[in-house]
């Protein structure tokens, strides 16, 4: 009864309509399923404002240096403050360990025998412009040489192709794209399209790591679970490892029950089922730029039209604002330039050239509204510009 809609077998003829460019050589038709899309760092920052809306404390660029213990048992920790430098020691009857592919940097500090169990693997995708594969619709190979499955997805008015599987030993805070894996993206999506692309075609690339639950001795992560795990230490300490976007409430519902029993809480009902986020809004116009903020659309609206310079735009493809810039240095926790560029905007994911291009210009604005010098923009300016050269596509 959830279903986004019926899935139906289509002709040849109907394939090669939907998607235009793929290669007629050997195509017998194809089979048309619904699934969702959605925005990761958008949903991460409305989480975030969402769990202010109902009192918690959220704080941005904070590191965590030491978990605190009384007699074994954890009971808070001390934490970095990476901007003003200063540690802060937070009590807390239970602490939570969510923190993906660290998850075992936190069990390590908890007990440093403490045996791995996350694998991380890694997933690399590479955009194009729509015009390469101007379809509405997504095309998913379900099986490559290699047996992996591959999609180009129409997503920001751009197209992500992707993905890769690869087991990684190191866990970095910014994963890079393998040389062999771009190869490999490139050559499998050739593979079912009547014209070749090649590196010039690519706006940029990016790589995630997944944060994969060991099972056994596997060394496939392809095979490997995408479900949650929790994990109890013998200090208290308690961790969710595992899972995806799509599982998120679950996971949250799972973890807040298991520590209202470990930390003696006052039983409480899970709302997340029902919980409406922040900026919910039954009247949204999909595909409006300013439709991922929901009803916070309407001020950023009225800081346009209150400052006018504001409406321009921060890259004159694309469509993100000097407003947007404002709001998220305001209302969404963006301290550094790689927040706007690449987590509250999407830029820097899309096309790393207009990122780099569109980066003096938020960083000037950025410094105005947090009261920064000409050293902290010449920083910021040398910092984006070194992420930026590991999302160009080169040669």
């Amino acid at each position: 009864k959830k279903s986004l809609g019926k899935t139906k077998i289509l002709s040849k003829k109907s394939t090669l309509d939907r998607l235009p460019g793929i290669c007629r050589k050997g195509l017998k038709g194809g089979i048309l399923y619904a699934d969702g899309q959605f925005d990761d760092a958008r949903l991460a920052v409305t989480l975030a404002l969402t769990a202010a809306d109902h009192g918690a404390i959220i704080l941005n660029y904070f590191r965590v240096s030491q978990l605190l213990k009384t007699e074994g048992r954890i009971n808070g920790l001390e934490a970095l403050d990476e901007i003003s430098g200063q540690n802060y020691r937070i009590r807390a009857s239970v602490v939570i360990n969510a923190t993906g592919v660290f998850a075992d940097s936190i069990l390590q500090m908890d007990n440093p025998g403490a045996v791995p169990i996350v694998m991380p693997s890694q997933g690399v995708h590479l955009v194009v412009n729509k015009s390469i594969f101007p379809a509405r619709e997504a095309l998913m190979i379900p099986k490559t040489k290699d047996g992996r499955v591959l999609f180009a997805v129409p997503w920001h008015d751009a197209v992500v192709i992707g993905t890769t599987d690869t087991p990684r030993d190191r866990i970095d805070e910014e994963p890079k794209a393998l040389e062999e894996e771009i190869n490999f993206i490139l050559d499998q999506f050739n593979r079912y399209r009547e014209k070749p692309i090649d590196r010039s075609d690519v706006s940029s690339v990016f790589a995630g790591l997944r944060p994969l639950v060991k099972v056994g001795g596997t060394q496939n992560t392809a095979a490997l679970s995408r479900d949650h795990t929790i994990l109890v230490s013998e200090s208290g300490l308690l961790s969710i490892i595992g899972g995806k976007w799509t599982t998120y409430r679950k996971m949250a519902k799972d973890a807040v029950d298991r520590s209202i029993v470990l930390g003696g809480l006052p039983a409480v009902k899970c709302m997340t089922g029902k919980l409406r986020l922040h900026g919910y809004d039954p009247q949204i116009t999909y595909g409006d730029p300013l439709s991922v903020y929901g009803t916070d659309a309407k001020k950023i609206l009225q800081l346009m039209t209150d400052n006018p310079d504001l409406q321009e735009s921060i890259h004159p493809d694309y469509p993100y604002t000097k407003a947007e810039v404002m709001w998220s240095v305001r209302n969404e926790m963006a301290l550094q330039a790689e927040d706007i560029l690449a987590r509250r905007s999407r830029l820097l994911y899309l096309d790393a050239r207009a990122a780099l291009q569109a980066a003096p210009g938020v960083v000037s604005l950025m410094a105005k509204e947090l009261g920064r010098d000409e050293g902290w923009q010449q920083n910021q300016l040398r910092l984006f510009q070194q992420l930026a050269a590991d999302w160009l596509p080169g040669k």
